[in-house]
């Protein structure tokens, strides 16, 4: 006689494991997407929160880190092995979801955690964050991803170079087509320089600080950091770059404003403009776009080393705020203002130097904001470009005659660079200025492949700093 199959019992259920790191990425992925918020301002006071938790030290915070922009950087790519993976359009699936897929994709395809560990700590944060049924779509799809190592994706998902080489290049690099085809107009060359830079966008950047002079030096903040955390800026003086796990705030002159986190590239911005040559006075110096103050700082201590006074102005009054919190504590006379560049309250011809680094798609700096690559789209141009305009020509007016305006834009594209500085001198943006280019080159000394000039284009991949750009003009009349 056969006996009856014994009925199955039921497992019991298991609560999900909480694990703090991945939960707190997630949130940091929820708050880019759902309130359009920057990494970097949204991640540093939740790893504060999580910090003041015993069970979260120093190695939690730096794989949070990793998680979140990692993700981020590479979403693009991510999206299409996901979609890969799919029965469905990949817009149908809802965000949160995407979230969770994507963190795990990454430390799949993007870091060294094994990939058990990667797929069993993704399902345990979906239960946790999405319920148990969408937790089982979750580890289907990621086992999916499991199979093949990001070489083997990018095979079956970009398509061929020879065929879309823009396709290609977007889908293998993580960035807009559009954003691809900018970058690489306005580098030039072929394959391997546009491959370089988009790598270079997907790297994490040193972080820098800046010695202020008159208030600080590169020794005393070798001194603070060192022989280990400490190395020498590139191409700035007054440059030193952190090694990796520095942290800024931990560092005296920065707490107090001696000392600042500033990318070479700002830093050397500021630099040229101050060593540009003049004629005559050099006593009253502007920035007409000052916020949040990084350049304002530098531009301030460099003043008051040869007695001149700088009035910085910022339109919005919050970031005005900043401006005053980095000038803080400087030497020589200043003054910060809350006031619109493009209708200001000076005089024409106050002022013998004038920076505008202008309001821009931020293109120049995809390694710090990764997401703006996906937040920006190519009619931002557009809303800028009038903008733009206005403060290059205001800020001619606002200097003498012999006088030196920079203008200066995170951007490397043609359309914020420039374009804007050659219609302003010929009058196709209002009147037309009557300056002259000045040669910015020889005011970046030991600075390789600055291009054929007088303005220079700056490069992550080149010169390891954020794609700045910088034309100096000379008021004539």
């Amino acid at each position: 006689m056969n006996e009856q199959a014994r009925p199955r019992t039921p497992k019991p259920y298991r609560r999900p494991k909480k694990d703090p790191v991945r939960i707190l990425a997630f949130e940091a992925l929820r708050a880019v997407d759902e309130r359009d918020a920057y990494a970097n301002l949204v991640l540093p006071p939740l790893l504060k929160k999580a910090r003041e938790k015993d069970d979260f030290d120093g190695r939690d915070a730096a794989l949070a880190t990793e998680l979140v922009y990692g993700t981020l950087r590479r979403q693009g790519t991510y999206d299409a092995i996901i979609a890969a993976c799919i029965d469905r359009p990949l817009r149908e699936v809802d965000p949160p979801v995407l979230d969770v897929l994507a963190l795990g994709a990454h430390q799949l395809l993007g870091t060294r955690i094994p990939t058990h560990a990667a797929v069993s700590a993704s399902v345990e944060l979906a239960r946790v964050v999405l319920g148990d049924g969408r937790a089982r779509f979750v580890n289907a799809v990621l086992r999916k991803i499991a199979q093949h190592d990001l070489d083997s994706w990018l095979e079956r998902v970009a398509p061929p170079y020879d065929e879309d080489a823009e396709d290609h290049l977007a889908v293998v690099h993580s960035h807009p087509r559009w954003v691809v085809s900018a970058l690489w107009d306005s580098l030039g060359g072929g394959r391997a320089g546009i491959e370089d830079l988009l790598e270079a966008d997907n790297e994490r950047p040193e972080v820098t600080l800046v010695a202020r002079p008159g208030r600080s030096t590169t020794d005393e903040l070798f001194d603070m950091l060192g022989e280990e955390s400490g190395l020498p800026g590139r191409w700035s003086p007054y440059a030193v770059r952190l090694a990796e796990g520095g942290e800024p705030g931990a560092i005296e002159a920065v707490r107090d404003g001696r000392a600042g986190v500033q990318d070479e590239g700002s830093q050397l911005v500021a630099i040229a403009l101050a060593n540009a040559p003049l004629e005559g006075t050099d006593g009253r110096w502007l920035d007409g776009c000052a916020g949040p103050g990084g350049k304002a700082a530098l531009l301030a201590a460099l003043a008051a080393g040869r007695g001149a006074s700088l009035l910085a102005s910022e339109k919005q009054p919050h970031r005005a705020r900043l401006v005053e919190r980095a000038l803080a504590g400087n030497p020589g006379p200043y003054q910060v203002i809350a006031a619109d560049g493009t209708r200001p309250p000076w005089r024409p011809g106050s002022f013998d130097r004038v920076l505008v680094d202008v309001p821009c798609t931020g293109l120049g700096a995809l390694r710090r904001r990764p997401e703006a690559r996906w937040r920006r789209r190519p009619e931002d141009l557009e809303g800028f470009a009038p903008l733009q305009r206005a403060l290059l020509r205001e800020a001619l007016q606002a200097v003498r005659i012999g006088g030196v305006v920079g203008y200066a834009t995170c951007s490397p594209h043609l359309a914020e660079t420039r374009v804007v500085v050659e219609d302003v001198l010929k009058g196709r943006a209002g009147p037309a200025a009557e300056a002259e280019w000045v040669d910015a080159r020889p005011l970046m000394p030991g600075v390789p492949a600055l291009g054929d000039g007088p303005d220079v284009q700056l490069w992550p991949h080149l010169h390891g700093t954020d794609a700045m750009y910088l034309a100096l003009l000379r008021r004539t009349a």
